[in-house]
């Protein structure tokens, strides 16, 4: 069966109009009913001096946007949450998104003309950690160490520059990792750094992941990509990744002017398991490709042929498939696109032939490098053979409002206006036995087939 973005995106909102028509009849209001959905979804980022351009905390603030609330809501472009739950995976650890009772609610206040009710309604204001407290620290406390980067200073009008500097690593003995999650230093920071990636070095062929289809990937272990909105990476129970004395971070922070100069660094915060606690599996962050005519020599990528090749004014359908030389199981989906990104699917095709969706995102958004973490009870396993077929549409068109020039032709790179097309997903090995232990806990088939 062949996706069709737009078609699925209309179904998911088709669903969200249904919801609505479920809502009851009482009115609704905002000191009563709507502050505590924002106060539960949007205020971790919608509050005075944090990253979102406005705050919903309190009814004036909120009231003069409530026109445009309905419509990202409506459109689910907020929270940024943008995949499809009716297909494949539809449990996460993270899930931010509105229910469709959630997202009634809030269409009939604003239709109602967006009453405020009665303040004494109000829930008590919610205390929030500070602007440089670290994501995870809600569930997990404070890291256990944190790494940072060189600084360095973008001019305020410059070329996009790739900065590779080498942080050490504090542990004097082999300490194992079961959560990381890294960031700018600082806000200014969030708007120059495109992307970032901790590559783990160490003497520790361990570290790459196992029979390796991709020179690639195999040539350095990870221990964490950040782009712009992802959250944390927190590994499964018994899961983790092992870190060695001596052992050091070499970043590759991908930074772009924005008209004003700014120096920051890349900083990575790491939760370490107790001391002795060592889980039975390492996981790796792998990024399964949606563009063919990666060639490799010597670990470093010689690209061969074009990969992708989006002309002006067009939709174009690029994907790939990686074989999984051992049985794993699939953590979490981020998909990594450019401007121009539209959507992307990730499907598994089983040896006997069937295929089952994984994961789509058909909203796609360049601001929001949205992390989904799979529930533990949802994640999915796949047998050794297994292809990991991933696709990803591209929109140069007038249409997608992330276009900086529509009538420009659009080549692979790694520049902001240039494009690429990978899912990041953390896996994890298996054995055959397990795999089919796994299996015959999950007779009935728990994600959707495409076909």
């Amino acid at each position: 069966m062949r996706l069709n973005p737009s078609r699925l995106f209309a179904a998911t909102g088709l669903l969200a109009v249904a919801g609505m028509a479920l809502a009851a009849d009482k009115s609704v209001t905002f000191s009563k009913d709507i502050a505590p959905i924002f106060q539960a979804k949007c205020q971790e980022c919608h509050r005075p001096a944090s990253l979102a351009p406005m705050s919903l905390i309190t009814y004036e603030e909120t009231r003069p946007w409530a026109k445009s609330i309905k419509q990202r809501v409506v459109a689910r472009q907020m929270p940024p949450w943008h995949i499809d739950k009716t297909v494949g995976v539809r449990e996460f650890k993270n899930d931010m998104s509105l229910t469709d009772d959630q997202i009634a609610a809030i269409v009939k206040w604003v239709d109602a003309g967006a009453p405020q009710g009665d303040p004494k309604d109000m829930p008590a204001a919610k205390q929030w950690p500070a602007e440089n407290e670290w994501k995870a620290a809600a569930e997990l406390g404070p890291p256990d160490f944190i790494v940072k980067s060189d600084p360095y200073t973008m001019a305020a009008h410059h070329q996009d520059v790739w900065w590779r500097p080498t942080s050490n690593i504090p542990i004097t003995e082999p300490r194992w990792v079961r959560a990381v999650e890294m960031r700018p230093g600082s806000a200014a920071g969030r708007k120059i750094t495109h992307h970032a990636v901790a590559y783990l070095v160490q003497d520790d062929p361990a570290s790459v992941a196992p029979g390796a289809f991709d020179a690639d990937l195999a040539a350095r272990g990870m221990l964490m990509e950040w782009a712009v909105g992802k959250g944390y990476d927190l590994y499964r129970p018994n899961t983790g990744k092992l870190l060695l004395p001596g052992s050091q971070i070499s970043w590759d922070v991908h930074i772009h002017a924005v008209g004003e100069e700014i120096r920051d660094h890349v900083e990575l915060g790491v939760w370490l398991y107790p001391k002795g606690q060592e889980p039975k599996y390492r996981t790796y962050l792998t990024g399964f490709q949606a563009l063919r005519g990666f060639q490799t020599s010597n670990g470093s990528q010689a690209r061969g042929g074009r990969n992708i090749d989006i002309p002006p004014n067009s939709v174009v359908e690029t994907n790939n498939y990686t074989v999984l030389k051992q049985a794993a199981i699939l953590e979490n989906f981020q998909p990594h696109m450019h401007l121009r990104g539209k959507a992307m699917a990730v499907e598994a095709i089983l040896p006997d032939g069937t295929t089952q969706m994984v994961s789509y995102v058909g909203n796609f958004n360049f601001n929001w490098m949205t992390n989904y973490i799979y529930a533990d009870d949802a994640a999915p396993a796949f047998p050794k053979g297994t292809m990991i077929h991933v696709t990803a549409w591209y929109d140069n068109t007038r249409a997608n409002p992330n276009n900086p020039d529509p009538d420009q032709w659009v080549g692979f790179g790694d520049r902001t206006v240039d494009e690429m097309g990978h899912a990041w997903m953390n896996v994890t090995y298996i054995s055959d036995e397990e795999y089919s232990a796994w299996a015959a806990q999950h007779k009935k088939p728990t994600l959707s087939a495409s076909r």
